[in-house]
């Protein structure tokens, strides 16, 4: 967690706005070229694409901006939370698993990386080493038992 995504995040924006701002004004001037706008499909393909853009370049700005304003500091050092890594038994599949907390842009489930704001890893949140989590999924309710904890502060 940290700057991995903050980077991640930085890197597509940086790559958005060079679309925005060089390559696709070249395409929409290209296409105007050709002549009659009501009838011309690059022309509205290079609109619809440069309106994608600006909304996805004002979506990632906005998260990079509460993202950089985590205070890692204030997150809990003795409870799961951003950045732990939590062993649990799930009691319906009678098997141990790993699951790392993380933000949503960096969530891979088959990976074992779960976003804070997911069904299981809300459930995981502030809880400690024995505790029990359930989580209310769209395949049922599940049930943890939380095994081991690591948070993030206990790897810096």
């Amino acid at each position: 967690m940290g700057l991995k995504i903050i980077e991640k995040l930085e890197a597509e924006i940086r790559q958005l706005d060079y679309e925005l701002h060089n390559e696709l004004p070249k395409e929409i001037q290209k296409a105007r070229e050709l002549g009659d706008l009501s009838e011309n499909a690059e022309y509205s393909a290079a609109k619809e694409r440069q309106s994608l853009v600006g909304s996805r370049m004002a979506q990632l700005t906005a998260r990079l901006a509460k993202l950089k304003m985590i205070d890692l500091s204030k997150i809990p050092n003795d409870v799961a939370g951003l950045g732990s890594t939590v062993v649990v038994y799930d009691v319906g599949r009678d098997r141990e698993i790993t699951y790392e907390l993380v933000t949503s842009e960096e969530a891979d489930a088959p990976a074992g990386k779960i976003s804070t704001t997911s069904p299981i890893g809300r459930s995981l949140m502030g809880k400690r080493d024995g505790d029990v989590a359930e989580a209310r999924t769209p395949g049922g309710i599940k049930e943890f038992e939380i095994l081991s904890l690591i948070t993030i502060h206990d790897r810096e």
